[in-house]
């Protein structure tokens, strides 16, 4: 019987596993919340992780750093006691809920012109700069999942929501259409700019199992742009980067919400090994997505979120069975799990029933 991380590493490498791995992401809040359900709490008080709890195939071992062009930027501009506006490192303000998770509200950006980012970010970022990197942090963690036994990744943020959050929506879309030249040189600066301390972050820390990039390309109607200037503008560099995973044998994981069904050949083409969330009120269907692309992706979720919440306990089974047997009947490489993190509108209960069932059906 394979461990954890064997089942992982065999379902992202094209080879057979003995069973459905398992992998979710409750949120902060809802972990909160199900200790009044009777959910595990530390000595100090605080949930236990969900990983180590309900035996979660992989977990997250660090690899994040800043990469913002000024570097520690956290700018506190104003704040009340449920949310705080803060500016960032590339000058812009986003407004954050302070006790619940959620997205940020973009409020206003600096970063606006090309003559702006090259003449007061640009510079910051085309160095190595060790003191974004936490070493010795990164490697403790790694080693800390490794005896756990679960395949341990490391995660960030790529140059799509790093442009979304410096930009701004608006100079984003109108850039990648009136000067895509900007477009490019944002992108092979922060390319490069990753690749150099990703190398440091495996040589000395430790080489992960795989790497997670989360990367939001869509919303609940489809694809923020164009496939064709996705191909164009962002997928080179995605490709670019997955190729140095790659050179270093590691398997990547896209992250993407939102409606992605028409970028599908281009997460192919670009060789990323598995997708996650396929989110179903975006239009996304895991069995659709497997019966084209089985054959060179792996999946990772694909449950409706919407149905744990609903508490239904049949409906719950049914389409738990649907999805995991389809998924074997299809001879896909599959790890269940929910299609968005888990909200506060899933209880406890509903989501270990959940589980139980998953374990009913697990095994190839």
């Amino acid at each position: 019987m394979q461990n954890s991380r064997e089942v992982i590493d065999s379902l992202f490498r094209g080879k057979s596993a003995d069973r459905v791995g398992l992998f979710d992401s409750p949120w902060e809040d809802t972990l909160r919340k199900w200790v009044a359900e009777g959910y595990p709490v530390d000595a100090k008080g605080e949930p236990v992780a969900a990983a180590e709890h309900f035996g979660f195939d992989l977990h997250g071992a660090g690899g994040w750093f800043d990469i913002m062009p000024l570097r520690g930027v956290d700018e506190v501009v104003e704040e009340t006691g449920d949310w705080v506006v803060k500016r960032n490192g590339a000058g812009a303000l986003l407004k954050w809920w302070k006790n619940k998770s959620g997205t940020p509200e973009h409020i206003g950006f600096r970063m606006t012109t090309r003559e702006i980012w090259e003449r007061d970010y640009r510079p910051h970022l085309l160095a190595v700069d060790r003191k974004r990197l936490d070493v010795e942090d990164t490697r403790k963690k790694l080693a800390q999942k490794r005896k756990e036994g679960r395949w341990a990744f490391y995660g960030h943020l790529f140059v799509w929501e790093n442009m979304r959050r410096s930009l701004g929506d608006i100079t984003l879309y109108e850039s990648m259409l009136l000067e895509p030249g900007w477009i490019h040189d944002y992108n092979r600066v922060h390319t490069d700019f990753f690749k150099s301390h990703y190398k440091i972050l495996f040589e000395e820390a430790g080489l992960p199992d795989g790497v997670w990039m989360y990367e939001d390309l869509g919303y609940r109607n489809g694809l923020f742009c164009s496939p064709k200037v996705l191909g164009e503008l962002i997928f080179p560099y995605f490709a670019e980067l997955v190729e140095f995973f790659h050179s270093y044998n590691l398997p990547v994981v896209l992250h993407s919400c939102g409606g992605i069904r028409e970028a599908l050949p281009l997460i192919v083409e670009a060789g990323f090994d598995a997708l996650n969330p396929m989110e179903v009120k975006a239009g996304c269907d895991a069995l659709e997505f497997a019966r084209g692309y089985g054959d060179r992706l792996a999946f990772v979720g694909g449950l409706d979120a919407r149905v744990l919440e609903s508490g239904d306990r049949r409906l719950i089974r049914g389409k738990i069975v649907r999805l995991i047997e389809g998924m074997k009947t299809l001879g896909a490489r599959y790890v269940f799990g929910s299609d968005h993190s888990l909200s506060t509108n899933v209880r406890y209960d509903d989501f270990r029933y959940a589980l139980d069932v998953y374990r009913e059906h697990m095994m190839y």
